[in-house]
C-alpha cells in the first residue's frame, strides 16, 4: 500500500518520548501506511524514503494535528429528556430528591424502555454526529437504561449499531448496576440475580461488552452489591470501571482498584487513599466536568492529589440526559480548565492519552506514535491551547482514521 505523508503541520503528538509541552514538533510531518503511523518527526529529519516520490505528500498548510480525540464516558444511547428536572433543580431540588422521588435515572430508564432499537438508534445519531464533528475518533457508550435483561442487551446492540453507521470507534461499557428499577425497589440484591448478572454473561456471549461498570453510590449500589458484579466480570474476562465518589465516599474507587479497574470516574468525593490505590491499580481518573457545572456542585476532585499521584486524569462529557445533557467534548475540555484548574494541556492529554487508557485503548490510539492507528484531528488553530481556550467555537479541519 502506498504511504502518505502529511507535511506542514505543527504536530501535538501527546506522546512521551517528546521533551516538549504537548509532545509538540514544529513543522512536523507524519507518514502513514497501511492504517498506521510509520513515521512521525520535524520534517527536515524526514528519511529519505519517505520523499516524494515514494508518497503521496499531502500539505496541511499549517495546521495542527492531534490524535483523533476520545470520549472516554458517555450515556450516548437514551430515549426522551429531562428539561422539567432541569428546572426543578433551578427551583431548589437536589439531584438525590429527585431520583428518590422516581426521576433522575428512572424517568429516562421509563423513556428507553418504550422505544425500539431503530428508534434508539435514530434518537442517538444526531449526538453521535455532533462529537464526531467536533474531531472525535473514539466514544464510550454506556448501557444503563434499561434495567431488563432484554433492554439492557438493546441498548448494547444500539452503541454497536452506530459504530457500523458511522467512522467512529465505539467501545461499550455494561452498566447493568446503575440504579434499581422499581419492580426491585428495596430488592438490589434480587435484581442483580435476576438481572444484571444474566444480561452481562449474555452480552459477553454476544460480544456486545468491552468493560463492565457499576454506579457505586447511596442512590444507587453498596460496594458489596458492586464486588457481585465485579467478580461476574472477572470470571467472563472483562475489565472494569466504576462511578465512584461523585455524592459521598463508599470506597468505590478503592474497591475498583483492587479489581484493576481501568478508571474511576466521577471522584469529587475521592480521598487520598483512594487516589493511592488508583495509582497502585494503574486505573485512571476520568473527571467530568458537565455533572458538576449542571448539577451547581461545589465539591471539586481532589485534582493536585492526582497530580502529585501522577494518576493519569482523563476528561469526558458524561452525555446524559440529566445530569450532562452535553455532546461537546472541547466544550468539557474548556470546563475541565475553568471549573477544575486544569491546564490546556492535561485536558487535551485527558481526551487523547489519559483517555485512551481509560478506555485500556493505549497501545493503539491515544497519541501520535509510530505503530500506533492513524486517528488524527486537523485544527485551524496555531496552538493546541485553543482547544480549550474557545467557547461554542469549532476549529475542526478534518478528521482521519486509517488515510480516509
Amino acid at each position: 500500500m502506498e504511504t502518505t505523508l502529511y507535511v506542514n503541520t505543527n504536530l501535538a503528538t501527546m506522546s512521551s518520548d517528546v521533551s516538549s509541552d504537548y509532545g509538540l514538533v514544529e513543522d512536523g510531518a507524519l507518514a502513514i501506511n497501511d492504517g498506521r503511523i510509520v513515521w512521525v518527526g520535524e520534517l527536515s529529519k524526514l528519511p529519505q524514503q519517505y520523499a516524494e516520490p515514494n508518497c503521496k505528500r499531502i500539505d496541511l498548510e499549517g495546521r495542527l494535528t492531534t490524535p483523533a480525540l476520545i470520549d472516554c464516558h458517555t450515556h450516548l444511547v437514551f430515549g426522551g429528556n429531562r428539561a422539567r428536572e432541569f428546572e426543578l433543580r433551578l427551583n431548589g431540588a437536589s439531584y438525590e430528591e429527585i431520583s428518590r422521588s422516581g426521576g433522575g435515572i428512572m424517568s429516562t430508564v421509563k423513556s428507553t424502555r418504550e422505544l425500539d432499537r431503530q428508534q434508539l438508534l435514530d434518537a442517538a445519531l444526531p449526538r453521535l454526529d455532533a462529537m464526531i464533528a467536533e474531531g472525535v475518533g473514539t466514544i464510550e457508550i454506556k448501557s444503563g437504561y434499561g434495567l431488563t435483561v432484554s433492554d439492557e442487551l438493546k441498548m448494547l446492540r444500539v452503541a454497536r449499531d452506530l459504530g457500523n453507521l458511522r467512522s467512529v470507534r465505539i467501545n461499550t461499557s455494561f452498566l447493568g448496576a446503575h440504579a434499581i428499577p422499581p419492580e426491585y425497589a428495596d430488592r438490589g440484591n434480587d435484581y442483580i440475580t435476576e438481572v444484571c448478572l444474566p444480561a452481562m454473561e449474555q452480552g459477553a456471549n454476544e460480544d456486545l461488552i468491552d468493560t463492565v461498570d457499576a454506579f457505586c453510590e447511596g442512590i444507587a449500589f453498596s460496594p458489596a452489591q458492586v464486588a457481585r458484579v465485579f467478580d461476574k466480570a472477572t470470571e467472563l474476562g472483562l475489565s472494569v470501571k466504576i462511578h465512584a465518589e461523585q455524592l459521598s465516599n463508599l470506597g468505590g474507587a478503592t474497591l475498583a482498584a483492587s479489581y484493576g479497574a481501568i478508571s474511576a470516574d466521577h471522584l469529587e468525593h475521592l480521598d487520598a487513599a483512594g487516589v493511592d490505590a488508583l495509582k497502585e491499580a494503574g486505573s485512571a481518573a476520568v473527571l467530568l466536568p458537565g455533572a458538576f457545572y449542571t448539577l451547581r456542585e461545589t465539591k471539586m476532585p481532589p485534582v493536585e492529589l492526582l497530580r502529585q499521584a501522577h494518576v493519569p486524569i482523563a476528561i469526558a462529557t458524561d452525555c446524559n440526559p440529566g445530569s450532562s445533557p452535553m455532546a461537546s467534548l472541547l466544550l468539557a475540555m474548556n470546563m475541565g480548565c475553568t471549573l477544575f484548574r486544569l491546564t490546556p494541556e492535561e485536558v487535551l492529554a485527558g481526551t487523547t492519552c489519559n483517555a485512551a487508557i481509560a478506555l485500556n485503548l493505549h497501545e493503539e490510539i491515544g497519541s501520535l506514535e509510530v505503530g500506533k492507528l492513524a486517528e488524527l484531528s486537523i485544527w485551524d488553530v496555531d496552538h493546541p491551547s485553543e482547544l480549550s481556550y474557545r467557547v461554542g467555537f469549532n476549529p475542526l479541519f478534518k478528521t482521519i482514521r486509517g488515510e480516509k
